[in-house]
């Protein structure tokens, strides 16, 4: 499992061997479902589609197997594990706290798509959360900026029915100032950013969810 680990820790460390020597040099593509019951929200269902170079040392590792071989779990678990470490990439928010997240997702996978390995997980609260009359935002953004992790499109983060005549989402893109884009752009893949910028926060779109 040794080349297993080592990819793994290429996708989110970003220590791929890239030509392009600027920020970001690895882009997931996000989709997000909050997940709700009985006016509580409990979670995040999340869906990561890397993109192809990224995708494949985990696609390698994964050769032919097919859907829920052996292989497949193991490489989830791994890249689960990486991902838990930075608390999910994710912050969630209320009222200018911080909300908590359980220690383990409730469910995880790893597929593939063609040519793109596939993330999925439903990231859990450590305690169920009131929407009524409440706002929360929350952000997914890997925080050194070498991966770009962000919603295509607006109807990326979506509602189960029971809400959407009760709630909205919406989806907030920053814009750097041209002084950030240059520092970012000036760093290549052996360089690391003061963790006191937050540089990856600097661009993190950030999601606000909003209930009357």
């Amino acid at each position: 499992m040794k080349r297993v680990k080592q990819s793994v820790s290429l996708v989110f460390f970003a220590v791929l061997s890239l030509s392009v020597q600027a920020h970001p040099h690895s882009f997931i593509t996000l989709t997000t479902d909050v997940v709700a019951q009985d006016g509580q929200m409990s979670g995040l269902k999340m869906r990561w589609v890397m993109d192809e170079l990224t995708s494949a040392d985990l696609l390698y590792d994964a050769g032919k197997a097919k859907p829920g071989d052996e292989v497949w779990k193991k490489l989830a678990a791994e890249v689960m594990a990486n991902v838990l470490g930075q608390h999910y990439f994710t912050e969630f928010w209320h009222n200018g706290k911080k909300v908590k997240f359980d220690n383990l997702p409730t469910d995880y996978g790893l597929a593939r798509e063609g040519h793109q390995a596939v993330l999925t997980f439903t990231l859990p609260l450590a305690n169920p959360q009131t929407l009524a009359g409440q706002t929360y935002t929350f952000s997914t953004f890997d925080p050194t900026y070498y991966v770009d992790m962000r919603y295509e499109n607006d109807g990326d983060v979506s509602l189960p029915a029971s809400l959407k005549s009760t709630c909205k989402l919406a989806v907030h893109t920053p814009q750097p100032s041209d002084e950030m884009m240059s520092y970012a752009l000036s760093l290549d893949k052996e360089d690391a950013p003061d963790e006191d910028m937050e540089l990856g926060k600097q661009f993190a779109q950030k999601v606000t969810l909003t209930c009357q």
